[in-house]
């Protein structure tokens, strides 16, 4: 019996306590044209049944930096260093089959796209026992009841009919739906859920979101929730990671992040948001510029060819992380909000009406600020040029063996 059989079956888990440690974790990417350093130096730690959210824009890392966790990037073309450990066993050097008990069983994903993500020749039935065979040795009996409660626990109607269906014949929300109930079948101790709520309707990302949070709750378990999306990690998270560039920029507490943040980057992200008190047609607010080059970084703070308070510091060196006022709450920035350099640039790119960042440069007004052109690829680019994992996780979408 494996380890993670016995670790189940006896219930030994403790209630509380560190589950996740991340040392300066760096994953980079061996490619023609260079090494992209996806993640530069990440750390943070995460205790048992807390949220952790991960926001940032589009090849920000955050993606890579959850599957380089769980190890589920190739070897061929990747380079990983530092340090991981979940309950105090290091993944990093771990070999894949060890890691491959743990997969599923006490540490699970939600994959980006419910769509693509399940096995569309595999009854849902089917893919949501194969975990349960693999890691706690049930019989076809007890795996399909077992798949039976876990439709109903997230909410499925008639989930005796699901079980025989192929997910063509299941609506998004219901996919996604199965995904998460596929990531909970072994009661993980740790839950990745990577852009949960992609392509859903506001009515179902809710819904999905509130049914995440019950069952973290439900069973003490941690969840790693990645976005870009500020309101989704608003409500349903403890404390939050703003990944810029493959690197922690600022991490707090949730309702400091949103009413003390310090990172001109984080400030960025929340002026982007759309206000729900600004009259119809108001233009949103866009970061100018693109995301840099990760296979060579501009030198000094990452951020600072896209600041609008940049100063010569910024260019040459850069920041590192650190506390803020407000315990648990550190940041990177020479100059952050509320400094003295930062109210009186921000004073006089106000009177000099470089303030506003409209997103349509035809509605743009003379003396705004336009951004470039879009352009950067996106976390599922990257992931499709970088994730053809040859190891894949007994619990994977896919019909994994």
């Amino acid at each position: 019996m494996s380890r993670t059989r016995r670790h189940l079956q006896a219930g030994t888990r403790p209630e509380s306590g560190v589950l996740l440690e991340v040392e300066d974790l760096k994953t980079y990417f061996q490619t023609a044209i260079g090494v992209v350093k996806a993640v530069d130096g990440v750390s943070f730690s995460l205790a048992r049944g807390r949220s952790l959210g991960i926001v940032g824009e589009s090849g920000s890392g955050k993606t890579i930096l959850s599957r380089s966790i769980m190890g589920l990037l190739p070897k061929r073309n990747t380079i990983r260093e530092g340090t991981v450990r979940f309950e105090g066993q290091e993944l990093t050097t771990m070999s894949l089959r060890a890691r491959r008990d743990i997969w599923g069983a006490e540490m699970a994903m939600i994959f980006q796209d419910p769509m693509t993500s399940l096995n569309p020749v595999m009854k849902v039935g089917k893919q949501i026992a194969e975990p349960l065979r693999i890691h706690l040795d049930m019989s076809r009996a007890d795996a399909k009841a077992t798949s039976l409660r876990l439709l109903e626990d997230v909410g499925i109607p008639e989930p005796d009919k699901r079980l025989e269906q192929y997910p063509h014949e299941l609506s998004g929300g219901m996919r996604q739906r199965i995904m998460i109930a596929m990531a909970l079948a072994c009661g993980p101790t740790l839950l990745f859920a990577d852009e949960p709520t992609t392509a859903l309707d506001v009515t179902v990302q809710a819904q999905i979101l509130d049914l995440i949070q019950a069952q973290r709750q439900d069973r003490n378990m941690s969840v790693i929730l990645v976005t870009h999306d500020l309101g989704v990690v608003a409500g349903h998270t403890d404390e939050i990671i703003v990944m810029y560039a493959g690197q922690i920029v600022e991490k707090a507490p949730t309702p400091v992040l949103f009413s003390e943040m310090r990172m001109p980057y984080t400030e960025a992200l929340l002026e982007s948001i759309p206000k729900l008190d600004q009259p119809s047609h108001t233009m949103l607010r866009a970061i100018p510029g693109r995301p840099p080059d990760l296979i060579n970084p501009p030198k000094g703070c990452r951020f600072s060819p896209r600041c609008p308070y940049v100063q010569d510091r910024c260019r040459e060196e850069a920041p590192p992380l650190v506390e803020a006022e407000t315990p648990s709450h550190t940041y990177a920035c020479w100059y952050p909000v509320g400094s003295d350099v930062w109210k009186e640039t921000k004073a006089r790119l106000a009177e000099a009406g470089t303030v506003v960042l409209p997103v349509s440069v035809e509605a743009a007004e003379p003396g705004d600020v336009v951004p470039e052109a879009a352009g950067t690829p996106s976390d599922d680019a990257a992931d499709s040029a970088t994730t053809e994992a040859s190891e894949t996780p007994a619990s994977s979408p896919r019909g994994a063996t």
